[in-house]
């Protein structure tokens, strides 16, 4: 769900709830992957996995 355009946890008008969902189709388009781990009361830790490219030639 978080993930989901306009998702937020702020009052209205503190942002718009898109910053997650474009970061997680930019990854996607790149063949990655996002993780996240969250634990109330102390915070999230995103975790980002993209494939490493080799220039060949």
């Amino acid at each position: 769900k978080i993930f989901d355009p306009f998702f937020t946890t702020r009052k209205a008008g503190e942002g718009t709830g898109l910053g997650l969902s474009i970061s997680y189709n930019i990854i996607l388009k790149h063949s990655g992957k996002i993780k996240v781990a969250s634990e109330v009361g102390v915070g999230s830790t995103f975790t980002i996995v993209l494939p490493v490219s080799q220039k060949v030639g």
